[in-house]
Order: structure tokens, then C-alpha cells, then sequence
């Protein structure tokens, strides 16, 4: 079954079927084959999406402004968007070069993610927001309710939150090392609070070494 009989069996009968396939080829498939086009564009469309079929779910649910943008931030983040498309098994479809293949690009988080939000713009261009809304409710709407669902839960706003609950002490976060090569990093970071190491993560970005570090610290403050 290709992408465009995944919908099918959905009842989500396209139009434009070059454009949906489009949103699942990545720019190291489009450089491998000329005259292809990549789902970049695509990806800029799904995110305007996205945001907006987010903000409208969260709407109803009697929170403040904070509240709202924090939940929208971790139900829409790379992770969240990663878990989704793996959850549709929508990465079985990805188009990707040889390099990237071999790597183990098809479970990477970032073109996983990318990828699925190339797909919802696409799929809103060709039909509306019909079936955008269609796919997000089977993968989103039961997550509203509980953000904590793993890999999602922002631990770096809620450590902050926590520590602040009683002074005015910040966290910042400290890179230890950072190893691997670079289609396959791996960084360590520590949670910093008042010169004091609170937690210590690892993880392929940054960014995501910085959330397990804070998840770490949540952790043994918390209990």
C-alpha cells in the first residue's frame, strides 16, 4: 500500500496526487534524483496548519493564555509530531537517498516530524480541512487531556516552573560533551540550578539532551 491507499482506506479520496507524494520526499531523495521536488515548502504550509487546528482544539478547554501556548508548544513539538507519524506508520513512506537511508533517516526525528507536516499541508491544499482534522483527532485530540504522554512533556518549563515556586532561582542548562559522528551525534547536558548540577541528560540534539537533563532534575526535586 502506497500513501494515496492509506487514505483510501480512510475515505480520504485525493486530487492532487503527485503533491501528496511530494510531502514525503526528502531533500536527500530530491538530490538524488533531478527534477524532483523536495516537501520543504510543503512543511511551511503544514506547520501554519497545524498551529491553527492546535490552537483550536486547546481553545475550549478554559485555559489562560500561558497555559494554552505552553500545551499547544508540547502537543506540536518535533517529538510529538515524530510520535504521531510513527504512530500512522506514515514514515514507511518516506522517500529518502541512499545516505540517509542507510543511516537510519527513516526513524530520525526531525524528518519524521518534517515530514508529517508536510503532509498535512499538502493534504489541506488538495482538500480542505476536512480531512486534516480527521487524522489530527486520531492522534492528537486523545493526547489534550494528558500532555504527559512520554516524549512530549516539556520537563525544561516544568523544572523552571518548580523551582521558581518558591524564589527566583532559574535553571540553565551546560553542555558536558558531545560525541558521534555528525549524522549520528550524541549530546550530554546538565541541569544548573544555583551552581548546582540538579540533573544530567543525553540525547541527539541539544535540545533534546537538555529535556531529559530536565526531566532528571524534575525527578529528584519533585519527589
Amino acid at each position: 500500500m502506497d500513501i494515496i491507499g492509506w487514505l483510501e482506506a480512510r475515505n480520504i479520496h485525493v486530487t492532487n496526487r503527485k503533491m501528496i507524494r511530494q510531502a514525503f520526499m526528502h531533500s536527500s531523495y530530491a538530490h538524488e534524483h533531478n527534477g524532483v521536488s523536495n516537501n520543504e515548502r510543503l512543511e511551511f504550509m503544514g506547520d501554519a496548519v497545524l498551529q491553527l487546528w492546535s490552537s483550536n482544539a486547546i481553545f475550549p478547554l478554559n485555559l489562560s493564555e500561558g497555559e494554552m501556548t505552553r500545551l499547544r508548544a508540547q502537543l506540536v513539538c518535533e517529538k510529538a509530531l515524530a510520535i504521531y507519524g510513527r504512530e500512522l506508520k506514515l514514515n514507511e513512506f518516506l522517500l529518502l537517498g541512499a545516505g540517509e537511508e542507510k543511516t537510519g533517516g527513516r526513524n530520525k526525528d526531525a524528518i519524521v516530524a518534517d515530514m508529517f507536516e508536510a503532509f498535512l499541508g499538502a493534504l489541506f491544499l488538495d482538500q480542505g480541512m476536512e480531512p486534516v482534522d480527521q487524522i489530527l483527532s486520531e492522534v492528537i485530540t486523545p493526547k489534550i487531556n494528558h500532555p504527559e504522554f512520554s516524549g512530549v512533556f516539556d520537563y525544561k518549563t516544568k523544572l523552571q516552573e518548580y523551582v521558581q515556586a518558591d524564589s527566583r532561582r532559574t535553571v540553565h542548562y551546560e553542555l558536558v560533551s558531545s560525541s558521534g559522528p555528525s549524522n549520528a551525534p550524541e549530546f550530554v547536558m546538565n541541569a544548573v540550578v544555583d551552581g548546582l548540577i540538579m540533573g544530567t541528560g543525553s540525547g541527539p540534539s541539544k535540545k533534546q539532551a537538555e529535556q531529559n537533563a530536565a526531566r532528571n532534575a524534575f525527578e529528584k526535586m519533585a519527589k
